[in-house]
């Protein structure tokens, strides 16, 4: 039951800070397996005031989304995203996975501050506390998502086209003998970590904005889109 689940797993039922209370994180967390490193994850990073969206890869297995369903259905502000994806390791499917949570949490009624992005097999190193005071102290109203103009050895990524097969029950992504077309609006492709902490201000631009939205097209055939997506529209200028 859930007050056994609360009860036995300890989770945090009250802000523990006023500071804390008045700034809420979003988060998306894709997952696939490994249903207690989840929940330990889940119960390291949850507070009350935060909202979070799980992102369950359609293919696993039916009784571990029923578990992940079964804790969910515990909390207000945990929910799993609306629209899932078959998750192919590099494939676009992964971008589209955190694109389908943020459409998600923009329209939830929960007033959130930043977005942070999670797999399964992470867990936090630092207090939610902490992780707040940092971005308030270094990243006030900007994003976190570091990276460089698109080193050579990662080009073949966006220069040629890649496909999702499925070899013997396994997706892969492979390069086809497609030349890709240069990006949309003459953007400049840097190249980062598919992992961000991100305002707010900005997931709703790049759920709007045209330039975004050309760049996510013109991304679905490349390697491993996540890692120049975020990075790239946060360098837009204006």
């Amino acid at each position: 039951s859930c007050s056994t689940v609360l009860k036995t797993l300890h989770f945090i039922t009250t802000p523990l800070s006023e500071e804390e209370g008045n700034f809420s994180l979003a988060y998306i967390i894709t997952i696939h397996k490994e249903l207690e490193m989840f929940v330990r994850l889940l119960r390291a990073i949850y507070m009350p005031q935060n909202i979070y969206c799980i992102h369950i890869d359609e293919k696993s297995p039916r009784d571990y989304k029923t578990a992940v369903q079964n804790i969910v259905n515990c909390f207000e502000n945990i929910f799993i995203s609306s629209k899932r994806e078959h998750v192919v390791y590099a494939g676009f499917s992964r971008l589209q996975a955190d694109i389908n949570c943020m459409r998600d949490l923009v329209n939830s009624k929960v007033q959130w501050n930043y977005v942070i992005n999670l797999c399964g097999q992470d867990f936090p190193l630092k207090t939610n506390k902490e992780i707040i005071q940092y971005i308030k102290s270094k990243w006030n109203g900007k994003n976190i998502t570091p990276g460089i103009v698109q080193p050579l050895h990662v080009k073949h990524r966006t220069e040629v086209s890649y496909r999702e097969y499925i070899h013997s029950g396994v997706p892969y992504v492979y390069p086809a003998k497609i030349r890709k077309a240069q990006p949309p609006h003459n953007l400049t492709i840097y190249f980062g970590s598919a992992y961000y902490i991100l305002t707010k201000d900005f997931v709703e631009f790049t759920l709007r904005d045209a330039r975004a939205k050309a760049l996510l097209e013109w991304s679905r055939d490349t390697y491993s889109p996540d890692e120049h997506y975020w990075v790239t529209l946060n360098r837009l200028p204006g």
